[in-house]
């Protein structure tokens, strides 16, 4: 049954949602319980987060450590489909956001809740992703958000926070908003809302500059149907994966964006982001992939890739289309095993190597030197047939006067 007078709280520690927690007990009366997830995101320890959401006015404050139920089931997936929004950045928020709102309907179902409240502000991504995802769990619960629905600014929040003496990392002069995971970290607001302001050394947490890098860096990953299972020759899990070559890749600036973003709610956004684990990863996985798919299957993969990460970027993780495409997706991981080489420097993963027992790469049909095993004279009967449409059309528009024009060559 639940208990109309507790709300449970998505509570990162942040200024939204410590605003939250004294406003919805001011507003609403009821009890809030507070739950934060550490999905790797590092920084503050998990006791301060704890003791931050209670010196706010939490009746209770839980966090859950999901950093390798994050790596295995979220990151892994991304890693899969390559997802990179608009073709730039890995997704950053948008694949913690079903993860963190499974631990919020659980405990909303632990704690005899009915409704769950975030502190997402209106013209953000994450309330669609909350709320969207909450639906898709139970629609039965409830979700509010009360900084939406008050529209407070960032500054009025500021203020809120003082006048409460709430403990809060944004500051007037640093009015950054941050997102992070172990796959990567999201910088927004401040001075960086002019897109023509270039980002500063503060900015940054994940990466050093990459225009004054260390020694290069060689590193082999070992894959296993899509999913790195060693480095170096060191066995390492999912998590462990991720944090090496954040590090590894971090050291040398790899994985910085900065992007005018098309937001779900129909506004462009400017947006920081810092993925070096990820971006390495991904560059890795895709060049395993183009040795070990088929041409058709991988062309079909590229759209569904895409696709799948603008849909997942729309709060569409736990919808009917995102599980189809899952399903592919794992499908064209059977044979994506192997190992690729990769020089880090100067904030680019460069691949030097590939090797896979599974490859569909042929030495001896793609050699041009002796023991070449390609039968060239084939190739006339297959231009023949593949180009026969061609023809037929062509012959077509020559009958009626809509040939291609050749260029005269005479030279005056």
């Amino acid at each position: 049954m639940s208990d109309k007078n507790r709300i449970v709280l998505a509570y990162s520690g942040g200024l939204d949602t410590s605003v939250a927690i004294p406003y919805l007990k001011d507003r609403t009366g009821k009890d809030v319980v507070a739950v934060s997830l550490d999905v790797g995101q590092g920084g503050e320890s998990l006791e301060t987060i704890k003791e931050r959401a209670l010196a706010c006015g939490a009746v209770e404050a839980y966090v859950v450590d999901a950093r390798n139920e994050f790596a295995d089931e979220y990151c892994m997936l991304a890693l899969k489909a390559n997802a990179m929004y608009e073709g730039v950045y890995p997704l950053v928020s948008a694949i913690s956001r079903p993860l963190i709102t499974k631990h919020l309907v659980r405990a909303a179902h632990q704690f005899g809740a009915d409704t769950i409240a975030h502190g997402c502000t209106g013209k953000g991504n994450d309330q669609v992703r909350f709320e969207v995802s909450i639906q898709s769990i139970d629609p039965t619960l409830k979700a509010i958000s009360p900084i939406r629905d008050l529209s407070l600014t960032r500054d009025v929040e500021i203020a809120y926070a003082k006048e409460h003496r709430l403990p809060i990392v944004q500051t007037e002069k640093s009015p950054y908003s941050i997102d992070q995971n172990v796959w990567g970290r999201a910088i927004e607001t401040g001075f960086l809302e002019d897109p023509w302001n270039g980002p500063t050394k503060d900015c940054y947490a994940y990466t050093d500059d990459p225009a004054f890098p260390p020694v290069e860096d060689e590193v082999i990953i070992e894959f296993k149907q899509g999913v790195p299972v060693k480095i170096d020759g060191r066995d390492v899990t999912p998590l462990q994966a991720i944090e090496e070559m954040n590090r590894r890749a971090g050291a040398q600036g790899i994985g910085r964006i900065d992007l005018i973003e098309d937001r779900l709610v129909g506004i462009k956004s400017r947006e920081l982001y810092e993925c070096p684990g990820a971006v390495a990863l991904i560059t890795a996985h895709q060049e395993l992939e183009n040795c070990c798919l088929e041409r058709e299957q991988h062309r079909i993969k590229r759209d569904i890739d895409k696709r799948w990460g603008e849909l997942v970027y729309d709060a569409q993780w736990f919808s009917p289309a995102v599980k189809s495409l899952n399903a592919f997706i794992e499908d064209t991981q059977q044979y994506v095993s192997g190992e690729i080489r990769m020089i880090l420097h100067g904030g680019r993963a460069v691949v030097t190597g590939r090797r896979s027992e599974t490859s569909l790469y042929d030495y001896n049909l793609a050699t041009y030197d002796s023991g070449d095993s390609f039968d060239q004279n084939a190739s006339n009967g297959f231009i023949e047939i593949y180009g026969l449409p061609t023809r037929v059309a062509a012959a077509r528009d020559v009958k009626f006067g809509n040939g291609i024009e050749v260029p005269d060559n005479t030279v005056e």
